[in-house]
Formats: structure tokens, C-alpha cells, sequence
């Protein structure tokens, strides 16, 4: 095995793993205790506990919710990697979603409704693109103009279309069941379960390799990193960024068509149906140290988490539905208190221009 296959994992240093070493910890241990007491009192709130984690459902669950986070937090990863930061990744769901079921209302096809889902996001992440590389203005308040409008501008639209923020009910893209392997316990929800599940395993995989295994990958680190070796290496930093801020825009968009197609609909109420889980995302990733792989399981962390506290709702376990209901929200609170020692990327939320001196 060579040096540097000793000292990094999934491409990155192990150092930077360790600083979760604690947050694991706790949690391994956290689960250890629970099951041991569902064991030995099935009866109790830890017996119910048990019994939902090991349920076949929960994972079924949690594998649906864990979509619309966890692609909305790998185009985060490719945006901020390449040094701009997109907080907008909420708005990129929100116009997705709602884009998905209006042209697969008026088209009857579902996968163009997907597709034109995407186009709607990729086009919101171009404008935003544009007003922060082009015009160099201040990615965080352009990140949340782009979540504002489209919060207004999807129900709006759906009550000018619809006559109400939520639309009618459209066709679903169903489940895929895998032969045998779909009937193993508990693991076989992994092989019967909605083609963006399959989507999002395929999407993690290729990201992580896009990211460490190829010259775009490396152009797009370098330019979050040190775009001043990267403009001296000859390759254009702005339009690495254009590139990367337009793939999270693909990412994002194929997140939040899942969001509304899985559900066969789009709903504009108050947060929308999207309900903070591009916010939810970037947690992920950060949490994840801006690895593909780490940003997943972050992700089925608080997908896991909203699934069994659904469950719970109609458990009866004594504990009211409201304090149940914030429990994936208490954890995003617990998981940022370790995220604090997550380094980002030297130049994520700066400028660059050729010839510009003040890196």
C-alpha cells in the first residue's frame, strides 16, 4: 500500500476524521445503550426504540428522506470546494420541486417532469453564479436572495397555476425491487426502494471520484484552495467556479424533484414541503469534512432520525408530538457543535480575478 493510501481515506487526511471521533463515539454508544435495554425491557420507550430502528420501514424511510439531503449536500461540497459558498441550496430544492410536478402535471411524464425539475434549478444556480463571479457580489446574501425568491416565487406560482400553494397529485416514478436480494431482512429496503434512491447511491459514488480520482476534481479543489497556482497553471478559475456552481445546481435539482416526484406532489404551505432540508444539507457536508461519502451517511443520520420520529408520533410513548417532532432539528444543533473544527476551504467566499493582487 502506497504512503499516501496510509494516511488519507476516501480522499482525505484521517487527521481530519479524528476530530469526529468523539460525535462517533457517542453515538455507538448511545445505540449500544439502547438496544441493551430494548433487549432487557422490550416494554419500555427503549424496547419501542429498538424495535423502530431494526424495522425494515425505518430504513425504507429513511433512504427516501435522505435523497433531497444528501444530493442538495454534494452540490454544496462541489460548489464551496471550488471556494463559492451556496447557501442557496434550500431555494435550488424549493424551485425543483415545484418545476417537477408542473411540467409532469402538463406533460404526463414523469421523468421529463424530473428533468425539467433539474433544468429550473440549474438556471436559479446560473443567476446566482453570475451575480457573485461576475459581479462579485457577497455570496451570502446572494445565497439567501436565491432561497427568498424561490420560497415566494413556487407558491405564488402554484396559486396562480393551481388557485392553491399545493398542487394536484401527479404520477410517481414507483419502486424497484431487486430479485432476492429484496427479501434479505431489514437490508433488503435497500434493493426495493424509488429509482432516486438508486439515483443518489450513483451520485455519491461519482462524486467522490469526480472529486479525487479526476483533473476536474483537482482543478476544482484548487480553486477553493489556492486559485492564484491554479490561474498560474493556466486554467481559468472563474469558469471552474461557473462549473461547480452549475453541477451543485444539477445536484440540488435532481434532489428536489425527487422531493416532490417520490411524493406524487408539491406543497407551498408555509417553508414549503422542503422545510429547511437544503440548510440541513450544508450541516451534512460540513459535518461530513466536504466528502461525498462522509455527507451520506451525515445525511442518513438525520433522514433516520426525521423517519423514527414519525414512527414515534404514533407510538404513544408518553412524550408530546411537538417536543417528538424536534428531535432531527436537536440533533443538527448537537452535530454543529462538533462541526466547529471542520477546516474549509482557504478561499471559499472569495473573490478572484486575473491580475487581482488581494487573493
Amino acid at each position: 500500500m502506497s504512503e499516501e493510501n496510509t494516511t488519507t481515506f476516501f480522499g482525505r487526511d484521517l487527521g481530519e476524521f479524528s476530530s469526529r471521533a468523539p460525535a462517533v463515539g457517542v453515538a455507538v454508544i448511545g445505540l449500544a445503550v439502547v438496544f441493551g435495554l430494548g433487549i432487557v425491557f422490550p416494554d419500555s420507550i427503549a424496547g419501542t426504540l429498538t424495535d423502530i430502528l431494526t424495522s425494515e420501514g425505518t430504513l425504507s424511510s429513511a433512504l427516501r428522506l435522505s435523497v433531497p439531503i444528501a444530493l442538495a449536500a454534494l452540490g454544496g461540497i462541489f460548489a464551496e470546494k471550488s471556494g463559492v459558498i451556496n447557501i442557496g441550496l434550500e431555494g435550488l430544492l424549493i424551485i425543483s420541486a415545484f418545476t417537477a410536478v408542473y411540467v409532469t402535471d402538463i406533460t404526463g411524464g414523469v421523468w421529463v417532469g424530473f428533468a425539467g425539475g433539474v433544468v429550473a434549478s440549474v438556471l436559479l444556480a446560473l443567476l446566482f453564479a453570475v451575480v457573485v463571479i461576475e459581479f462579485r457580489a457577497d455570496q451570502i446574501i446572494a445565497g439567501l436572495a436565491v432561497w427568498l425568491i424561490a420560497l415566494g416565487f413556487a407558491p405564488f406560482a402554484s396559486q396562480v397555476i393551481y388557485g392553491r400553494p399545493n398542487s394536484p397529485s401527479v404520477d410517481t416514478p414507483g419502486t424497484i425491487a431487486i430479485p432476492v436480494l429484496s427479501d434479505i431482512p431489514f437490508f433488503g429496503a435497500l434493493f426495493d426502494a424509488s429509482p432516486t434512491v438508486y439515483l443518489m447511491f450513483a451520485a455519491v459514488a461519482l462524486s467522490w471520484y469526480v472529486l479525487n480520482r479526476t483533473t476536474f476534481g483537482r482543478w476544482v479543489r484548487a480553486s477553493g484552495e489556492n486559485p492564484k497556482a491554479l490561474d498560474t497553471a493556466g486554467v481559468d478559475v472563474s469558469r471552474i467556479r461557473y462549473a461547480a456552481v452549475l453541477l451543485s445546481g444539477v445536484l440540488a435539482g435532481m434532489g428536489g424533484a425527487a422531493l416532490s416526484l417520490d411524493l406524487g406532489q408539491f406543497t407551498g404551505n408555509g417553508p414549503t414541503m422542503v422545510n429547511g432540508k437544503g440548510f440541513i444539507a450544508i450541516v451534512a457536508y460540513l459535518f461530513g469534512n466536504y466528502n461525498p461519502v462522509g455527507a451520506f451517511f451525515s445525511t442518513l443520520l438525520f433522514a433516520g432520525l426525521d423517519a423514527m420520529q414519525t414512527v414515534l408520533q404514533l407510538q404513544g410513548i408518553g412524550l408530546p408530538r411537538q417536543l417528538i417532532r424536534i428531535i432531527p432539528f436537536v440533533m443538527v444543533i448537537v452535530v454543529l457543535a462538533f462541526v466547529g473544527r471542520t477546516r474549509i476551504p482557504a478561499a471559499a467566499g472569495e473573490h478572484y480575478d486575473t491580475g487581482d493582487d488581494n487573493r
